[in-house]
């Protein structure tokens, strides 16, 4: 069941609270019944697979990436500064280059969480690296009131048919503009094997967050959490990939990311219309949503 951002916001209300916002409690004794209020609690999509989380006061911001020129759509660059917590996935440029620019516009304002090669890779632009903060995977780390648990992930296999689909000669010259950022940036920012996944807490609610679409065969993932935010991009047989980290994950939802066309020509948007036969088909209790651009989705 493919949702918007309004019809989510329902259904989650209803599966999670009994369809009330407010948070009901009784205490040790089963006797009496009282009123916790609730921290305003959103996950908003900037493109690409740029997320960010509020929870109360707390501000943290997901794998940042201003799209190129001709990209779906142009987040807020002011917006995207205003944080001063980011945590990144993986070192792919559009993933990881927005965070280099932000620690270098911010005056030391920003702390970066990103694992060792990333580090590696922002050494070569910034001069004072006391803001990245190396993480690693098995341990937790926490941001005011949010927890963050760092799990190993895996990278989608990249495909030459792919490639050669989306870099179609005609868009080729239509975006060559992006060109030479595109080489510059695919040759200094490699993945080497170390995407992560973050298993985030805020509160009641429980946040897998992947960097791309799949699971490292080893790694102990959450079940049953409350949202996925799922990658949809990458190769050309996404829905069977898709399936398989939903088949092993079972959330209760799903948001997605990454579908967009955000450094054209070597990326394009993603026809869902795959995905959502196959998750009524095989996973019609789970609610999938496409999110808006810059439309915050309240847990």
């Amino acid at each position: 069941m493919l949702l918007f951002v309004s019809d989510y916001y329902k259904r989650v209300q209803r599966q999670s609270s009994g369809g009330s916002c407010t948070d009901y409690q009784t205490d040790k004794t089963g006797s009496e019944i009282t009123l916790r209020e609730e921290k305003r609690r959103a996950i908003t999509w900037h493109g690409t697979a740029c997320f960010s989380l509020e929870y109360g006061s707390d501000r943290i911001l997901f794998d940042p990436f201003l799209e190129l020129a001709g990209g779906s759509y142009g987040a807020d660059p002011q917006e995207l500064a205003s944080f001063d917590t980011i945590f990144v996935t993986h070192c792919h440029f559009d993933h990881l280059f927005t965070a280099q620019q932000l620690l270098e516009e911010t005056d030391g304002d920003v702390s970066v969480f990103c694992t060792r090669q990333c580090c590696e890779t922002l050494e070569m632009f910034i001069g004072d690296e006391s803001n990245v903060v190396q993480i690693d995977t098995g341990r937790s780390y926490r941001i005011g009131s949010i927890y963050i648990d760092v799990l190993k992930g895996r990278h989608i296999e990249f495909q030459w048919r792919h490639i050669l689909d989306t870099m179609t000669p005609l868009r080729v010259i239509r975006y060559a503009r992006n060109l030479p950022f595109l080489f510059q940036a695919n040759r200094l920012f490699k993945e080497a094997g170390e995407s992560v996944a973050f298993h985030i807490h805020a509160g009641d609610r429980d946040i897998l967050l992947l960097g791309s679409l799949a699971l490292d065969p080893e790694e102990c993932y959450p079940e049953n959490v409350d949202v996925l935010i799922l990658p949809y991009q990458g190769n050309n047989d996404l829905p069977a990939r898709a399936e398989e980290v939903v088949k092993r994950l079972n959330p209760k939802s799903i948001i997605l990311s990454h579908f967009d066309n955000a450094f054209p020509p070597m990326s394009r948007n993603v026809d869902l219309r795959p995905f959502k036969q196959m998750m009524e088909k095989n996973f019609p209790m789970i609610f999938v949503v496409k999110p808006e651009a810059g439309k915050p989705i309240l847990l």
